[in-house]
C-alpha cells in the first residue's frame, strides 16, 4: 500500500486512531470522519449492540473512509470485554493456566473480531504482575497473564500467535512495563517506583521476547523515577513514557530495535489530560516516536489533535520526515490486512460454545 501521494493534510489524519460516537455512521460520526480521514477507528461498548450491526458498521468504515482502516477494539477478556452483550463473556487472562489456555482464548478471540469484520486488537497485555505487585490497586486486576515474566511470555505470546492466525493485528501493551504502578493512568499519572535492575529484567523481558511476533506495541502514560532514561519536561515534571523520546525512540525503536507501529494508550486519559493539553500532548507524541495518536471519546479533542498536529507538521515542529516514517509503517501493516470472512452467526455462536467449554475446563 503506498499512501506517499496522500496530501499531507491525509497523511496527519491517518496518524489517528479516534473513537466514534455511537453503533452507526450517523452525522456526527460521518463529520468526524470527514474531517480526520483517520488511519484507525477503535469500538467500545457504545459502539457494539449486536452481531449484525457490529459488522455492518465495520464493513460501512471500511467504505467510508478512503484508506482502509484499521479496525481495532479492546478484547482482553474478563473485565476488558467490548464483546459481552453480543457473544458469551469471555474469562480473563489471569485466569489462564497454561499457554494451551491462552492459545484458545486467542482462538475465540480472533476468530469472533474476524467474523465481526475487525482487523485489530489491542491486546494482549504483557504487563508482569507478580504476586506482591498484584496488592496494588492500578486498574490492572486480572488483566495481565501468570505471575512472572515467563508467564507472560508463554501464555500472552501464544494468545498473540492465534489472534493473528485469524487475520487480526496484535498490540502488545502497555509498554515499558506497568505492572508495578500503584495507581491507574485513567485518573492520574502513575510514578513506577522500580529499580533499573527490576525494569531492565523484569518489565521489559516480554518485550525482548515477543516483539519480533508482535504487530504493534501501545505505549503507556507513566513515569519511572529510578530508571536512567526517564525524563521531565520543560515544568520540570516526570515526562510520561508516552511522550518521552527515551522510552519510544531510543528504548523500543534503538536498544529492542522494533520498527513496528506504535500507538499511545489514550491521550483523554488523566495522567496525560490532567497535565498537557491535546494538543501538545499529540505533537509530543509524535516527535517522541509514536506513529498513531488514540483519542477514544471527545470529538472535540480529536479535532483539536488533528489540527495541532497538522500545524506543527505545516511549521516545522514536527518534521515531515518524521510523518512519512509514521505513515509508511501504518501502511506496511495495512499491507497485511485481509478483507474479512462471510458474516456466519452460527460460527458465531459455536464460538459461544467454545467460550463456555474454556470456562468450564479453568474451574
Amino acid at each position: 500500500m503506498d499512501l506517499t501521494s496522500l496530501s499531507l493534510e491525509q497523511k496527519v489524519g491517518q496518524l489517528f486512531f479516534i473513537g466514534i460516537p455511537g453503533p452507526e455512521l450517523d452525522v456526527p460520526t460521518n463529520s468526524i470522519l470527514d474531517d480526520v480521514g483517520p488511519g484507525g477507528i477503535c469500538l467500545f461498548a457504545r459502539n457494539i449492540k449486536s452481531r449484525e450491526q457490529t459488522r455492518e458498521l465495520n464493513d460501512a468504515l471500511r467504505e467510508q473512509l478512503p484508506v482502509v482502516p484499521l479496525i481495532s477494539v479492546d478484547e482482553e477478556g474478563g473485565l476488558v470485554d467490548r464483546l459481552r452483550r453480543i457473544m458469551t463473556p469471555i474469562p480473563a487472562a489471569g485466569l489462564m493456566r497454561s499457554a494451551q489456555d491462552a492459545a484458545m482464548l486467542g482462538q475465540i478471540v480472533g476468530r469472533s473480531l474476524s467474523l465481526l469484520g475487525f482487523n485489530m486488537d489491542f491486546a494482549p497485555v504483557v504487563d508482569v504482575v507478580t504476586e506482591e505487585r498484584g496488592r496494588q490497586s492500578n486498574g490492572l486486576y486480572n488483566r495481565p497473564f501468570g505471575k512472572s515474566a515467563d508467564d507472560v511470555i508463554a501464555m500472552a505470546g501464544a494468545f498473540n500467535d492465534e489472534i493473528r492466525r485469524y487475520g487480526i493485528r496484535s498490540c502488545i501493551k502497555h509498554f515499558p512495563g506497568y505492572g508495578a504502578t500503584t495507581v491507574d493512568s485513567h485518573e492520574e499519572l502513575p510514578v513506577v517506583e522500580i529499580t533499573e535492575d527490576e525494569f531492565q529484567t523484569l518489565d521489559l523481558e516480554p518485550y525482548r521476547q515477543l516483539l519480533p511476533q508482535a504487530d504493534s506495541v501501545m505505549i503507556a502514560h507513566a513515569t519511572y523515577p529510578n530508571v536512567a532514561l526517564q525524563e521531565h519536561d520543560r515544568n520540570g515534571r516526570l515526562l510520561p513514557s508516552s511522550l518521552s523520546y527515551n522510552f519510544v525512540s531510543d528504548l523500543l525503536r534503538g536498544q529492542l530495535d522494533f520498527d513496528g507501529l506504535v500507538v499511545t494508550d489514550d491521550l483523554e486519559m488523566g495522567a496525560v489530560i490532567k497535565n498537557y493539553g491535546i494538543g501538545d500532548a499529540c505533537v509530543m507524541a509524535i516527535n517522541a516516536g509514536c506513529d498513531m495518536l488514540a483519542i477514544c471519546a471527545d470529538q472535540q479533542r480529536i479535532r483539536d489533535g488533528y489540527r495541532a498536529v497538522l500545524s506543527a507538521a505545516q511549521t516545522g515542529d514536527i518534521p515531515l520526515q518524521q510523518i512519512d516514517r509514521s505513515v509508511q509503517r501504518i501502511a506496511s501493516l495495512k499491507q497485511k490486512i485481509s478483507p474479512p470472512p462471510a458474516f456466519d452467526n452460527g460460527a458465531l455462536d459455536e464460538l459461544c460454545s467454545d467460550t463456555t467449554s474454556l470456562v468450564e475446563r479453568l474451574g
